[in-house]
């Protein structure tokens, strides 16, 4: 009939989604930051660098422990997110500005979270890319 399957019991951080323990070296006190959250329809990344742009930190709702399609939801952005959070206060970073990027579902549930935890939200952006030609129209059919 099969083998008989035991359940073991899995420690408090893979229980929460994150794979293993969170380790970060940061070589000074980093007091501002910036965060990009890239919000697709089939994933959401957060992204954490310094003001000059050298990432510290990236998270996304994969990496979260979430796969295939359920990597879009808003759910999956919520908890990405909430890894994000939990990184940023263990670091001591104080100020941030957000940068949003995308048309997926997680980008306001991303947003929300952050909001939620009390963080001190210096500016918030979009900078999804707009066309303004676009690309070239298929030619003409003939029947």
């Amino acid at each position: 009939m099969g083998k008989k399957r035991i359940i073991k019991k899995a420690p408090a951080e893979v229980a929460r989604g994150l794979k293993r323990e969170l380790k970060i070296k940061v070589a000074q006190k980093i007091k501002e930051g910036k965060l990009f959250i890239s919000s697709s329809y089939n994933n959401t990344t957060l992204t954490l660098t310094d003001l000059k742009g050298n990432v510290i930190l990236w998270t996304s709702a994969g990496h979260a422990g979430f796969s295939g399609t359920k990597k879009g939801t808003p759910y999956a952005a919520t908890k990405a997110a909430g890894l994000m959070v939990d990184a940023i206060k263990k670091i001591g970073i104080e100020r941030i500005h957000v940068f949003v990027k995308g048309v997926g579902a997680g980008r306001e549930a991303a947003l929300r979270t952050l909001a939620a935890h009390n963080l001190n939200l210096l500016s918030l952006k979009d900078v999804t890319s707009i066309p303004h030609d676009g690309p070239r129209p298929p030619k003409v059919r003939r029947v």
